[in-house]
């Protein structure tokens, strides 16, 4: 799969940027250095000047790409999102039952991240980290609706819908397959989090992924029970 993501380029939706970092060497190092910073610092103590000094260039030179830190975080969860919806594809394409795709779709959204030389510039794992952590601010904010109109959320919407199609295979009668896609790929983000940082809030189980497989048994049982 590696392979063939390699030849791939992840597109993102030219609202989400100034200037298609990707075009340029600058740009490129911007990106890197963007989620080395994010991930060191956190998305609040984050600052294009920060950035700036990081990849030793100037701050002015960054807002020729990204008009603020809010766009830049928007394209890497667009990244993230679309590196994702690749995973699913190429992961799903030989498996014909159902119930052993949407099995595997839930390893994919739950598993913890590995890193993917395929793209030298992106750190896939501190991008984990810093969807996990940063990646609710880009929609719980004043700004949500003209972000939407804009197609921020396209990639994050396409990653749902691949799923929920799967959901609406084994089950045409479940009303609710978007809400429990979107709450699997939350709540996975949140245990890992607590499993780092505040144990008591989630559960461990020895010889196993216990995030993995609580939500592989949860959405199981309540697609295929009702």
């Amino acid at each position: 799969m590696s392979n063939l993501i390699n030849r791939i380029q992840i597109k993102i939706h030219d609202s989400v940027f100034l200037k298609d970092p990707e075009t340029s060497d600058l740009g490129v190092k911007i990106i890197k250095g963007s989620i080395e910073l994010i991930d060191e610092l956190g998305f609040e103590n984050f600052t294009f000047k920060k950035l700036g000094a990081h990849i030793k260039s100037s701050e002015a030179s960054i807002y020729r790409y990204f008009e603020s830190k809010h766009q830049l975080l928007v394209y890497l969860a667009s990244w993230y999102w679309g590196w994702t919806e690749y995973k699913l594809v190429f992961g799903l394409a030989n498996i014909e039952n159902c119930q052993s795709r949407l099995e595997k779709a839930i390893r994919i959204l739950t598993e913890p991240v590995q890193l993917d030389n395929s793209f030298v510039h992106i750190d896939e794992v501190k991008l984990n980290n810093i969807i996990s952590q940063e990646f609710s601010k880009i929609y719980l904010n004043k700004k949500v609706d003209d972000d939407n109109k804009d197609g921020y959320f396209s990639p994050y919407k396409t990653i749902v819908g691949i799923v929920s199609e799967i959901v609406s295979e084994i089950n045409p009668n479940f009303p609710y397959p978007n809400m429990l896609v979107s709450t699997v790929i939350e709540g996975a983000h949140h245990q890992r989090f607590f499993a780092e940082h505040l144990p008591r809030l989630t559960n461990s189980v020895e010889g196993e992924d216990a995030v993995t497989e609580f939500y592989i048994n949860l959405v199981l049982k309540t697609v295929i029970t009702k």
